[in-house]
């Protein structure tokens, strides 16, 4: 057997849609105020996509950012993975349409849908391509458009999520490595759930009459699992490693409420300056608030050689996920 290659992530890239959208915009419309939204999940304004933006539109500016990052020739990226639980079509893959978009002549390709663990996931995923020699540039993308399928008469969801996309190149490497991987799952389709438009539940008038075809959520439950999951993510995930969570140079947490990030870090006793926390600005972009905080991070020149960086995240299946990379 070959021995195994180590990995790298060689670049990154993001995107946020034009139109910013404050608390204050949401309550024209819905019983809310900021002050309500901002103490409960620490969110002030978030982004939402244009009428005429799909997930593979945005997946594409970010992919194009991770590619030039990189300094890598299109032609030269082997597989593009598309982490989305919000597709632009059932078929094609929305890969396929990113790949065409920014004419990746040879590459191959799938989506990936994990809801808000898709790009912890996904790296998973990648990685494993790449420690094997089969794929030398894989690009990772997670594009969301989030709003498609959020009921903006509900206040506990529509003032959370929001859309966005992010993406890494990854390539081999002599020093840079995975040191630990976490996945998990358990069946669960109630907690966080889109009931209408699959087969169980395909669209019908009384679907539509229910409001089935967007996104339910228990908030309890979700903030109480949450808390618990990214704490034992955080912990287990170092532990696995050999290492402790003083050695983490930063924590690129999966952007799903402010007062979950400050009490799962509470746990661990992490300081929440140590963690890439951009919900104030962003929201809640499912599995697109990874890539999108981690790129965030490294523009800022928060993560040099070396350093140890924890990507964790949870949501619908439930399923959660972290990975321990030395970058």
């Amino acid at each position: 057997m070959s021995q195994l290659l180590g990995v790298r992530i060689a670049g990154t890239g993001s995107y946020l849609p034009k139109r910013v959208v404050t608390n204050d915009d949401l309550s024209k419309t819905l019983d809310t105020s900021d002050e309500w939204i901002r103490s409960r999940t620490g969110i002030s304004e978030r982004h939402f996509a244009a009428d005429d933006e799909a997930a593979s539109d945005m997946g594409i500016e970010a992919g194009r950012q991770a590619i030039e990052a990189a300094g890598v020739a299109p032609a030269d990226v082997d597989l593009v993975i598309c982490c989305t639980m919000t597709p632009d079509h059932i078929i094609p893959s929305t890969a396929a349409l990113i790949a065409r978009g920014l004419e990746l002549e040879n590459a191959g390709g799938f989506d990936l849908n994990t809801a808000c663990t898709g790009f912890v996931t996904g790296l998973t995923c990648a990685t494993s391509y790449v420690r094997s020699g089969l794929f030398k540039n894989v690009l990772l993308i997670s594009s969301e458009r989030m709003t498609t399928y959020m009921d903006m008469q509900d206040r506990q969801t529509a003032v959370i999520f929001a859309d966005g996309s992010g993406a890494a190149l990854l390539q081999p490497s002599g020093e840079s490595d995975v040191l630990a991987v976490r996945m998990g799952m358990r069946g669960d389709d109630s907690t966080l759930v889109i009931p209408g438009g699959g087969s169980r539940m395909p669209i019908t008038p009384e679907v539509l009459e229910r409001r089935d075809q967007y996104i339910k959520m228990k908030g309890r439950e979700t903030f109480r699992f949450a808390v618990r999951t990214f704490a034992g993510l955080i912990t287990g995930t170092c532990e696995d490693a050999g290492i402790t969570t003083d050695q983490l140079k930063i924590v690129v947490p999966h952007q799903v409420n402010q007062r979950i990030l400050e009490a799962a870090a509470s746990r661990c006793k992490i300081s929440l300056d140590r963690c890439a926390v951009n919900i104030d600005r962003v929201g809640n972009t499912s599995g697109a608030s990874v890539p999108i905080a981690l790129d965030e991070a490294v523009r800022a020149g928060k993560i040099d050689a070396g350093d140890l960086v924890l990507m964790i995240a949870f949501g619908a299946g439930l399923s959660w996920a972290g990975i321990l990379l030395r970058w």
